[in-house]
């Protein structure tokens, strides 16, 4: 079943089974999913709306919530019908097994995606991450994120004198930092 916040297929039910999530081609999500269900497979593919500009126009276009992944419930019996999909590198494992993603976490993607006017990918970034700021007066700013209460901030420091000060940031216009080694 594709999801995406203007087509929401009732899946109450569906969400109760194992789900496991493939890793895909770039921009072979959609295509995937499609063979999949018609496979008869249950596949989860949330999607969320994007304006895209050209030169000559602004469109609104369906793009993956997750690029290169989608989900896929109790399909392990059928393994080989799966990873020989075109455009499927692979299941995510832990330890060599395909990991099973938590009922609750694919339920809660799906009800923000059809409950939600505007939900878009986030990068996934931890408190204590050193993030740069992308845009905005702040912009190219690193520090560490924090939350307090509602709020996240950015704190700077000065390290030769052991002193640092926080700055309220939106979460969404940060990047984390790689540390170098």
């Amino acid at each position: 079943m594709l999801l995406d916040s203007g087509q929401a297929e009732s899946a109450q039910g569906h969400f109760d089974h194992d789900w496991h999530a493939l890793y895909t081609r770039h921009h072979h999500e959609k295509s995937v999913a499609r063979t999949l269900m018609a496979k008869g497979f249950g596949v989860f593919l949330p999607l969320y709306a994007a304006r895209r500009r050209w030169k000559d126009r602004v469109k609104i276009v369906s793009l993956p919530l997750f690029s290169c992944y989608l989900f896929i419930q109790d399909g392990l019996q059928r393994h080989l019908d799966i990873v020989t999909t075109p455009g499927i590198h692979g299941f995510v494992c832990a330890a060599g097994i395909p990991a099973i993603i938590p009922p609750r976490e694919i339920e809660s993607i799906r009800q923000a995606v059809e409950r939600c006017i505007k939900i878009e990918p986030h990068p996934f970034i931890h408190r204590g991450d050193l993030v740069r700021v992308k845009a905005g007066p702040l912009e190219g700013i690193e520090g560490i994120l924090v939350r307090k209460k509602h709020f996240s901030r950015l704190v700077l420091t000065v390290e030769l004198l052991g002193k640092s000060a926080a700055v309220e940031v939106d979460v969404s216009i940060v990047e984390r930092v790689h540390s170098p080694g």
